[in-house]
């Protein structure tokens, strides 16, 4: 599965098990194992680079288990092979997420205009607790 212009995960990195999907379907759902659930050993994978594989286990924590497989399954399709496509491709969608390292945030001070305004208000605010107390006798 090629994700990206760097990365590659070959096929048989991937597991598949296939049971019984849940759903409509008649008496075909009784006998045909079309649910697909992959499992894919993201902990010690050679595929991705370290600081993506990083990025993807703080990312997808909870849909790691412990012993570090993810694990995605689909039974949105009658077809098996459809739903192995459809694991493939929400793996794909996870990786793509993560594959950017994010973007650091610049260090901005407060304009004057907007210290003005901060302090304007809280004088304003000031003022109309003020008018609510009691009169000093």
């Amino acid at each position: 599965m090629q994700v990206g212009p760097h990365i590659e995960i070959p096929q048989e990195e991937f597991e598949f098990r296939f049971d019984r999907s849940s759903g409509p379907g008649g008496q075909n759902v009784n006998k045909v194992n079309s649910k697909a659930t992959l499992h894919w050993r993201v902990v010690d994978t050679p595929s991705l680079p370290d600081p993506v594989r990083q990025r993807f286990l703080e990312r997808f924590a909870t849909r790691i288990n412990k012993q570090g497989q993810l694990v995605v399954s689909s039974q949105r399709h009658r077809d098996q092979a459809k739903n192995v496509e459809d694991c493939l491709q929400r793996v794909e969608e996870m990786l793509l997420q993560v594959i950017k390292p994010p973007r650091r945030r610049k260090k901005t001070k407060p304009t004057q205009a907007s210290k003005r305004r901060r302090l304007d208000d809280k004088r304003r605010r000031g003022d109309t607790k003020k008018m609510r107390r009691s009169p000093e006798v």
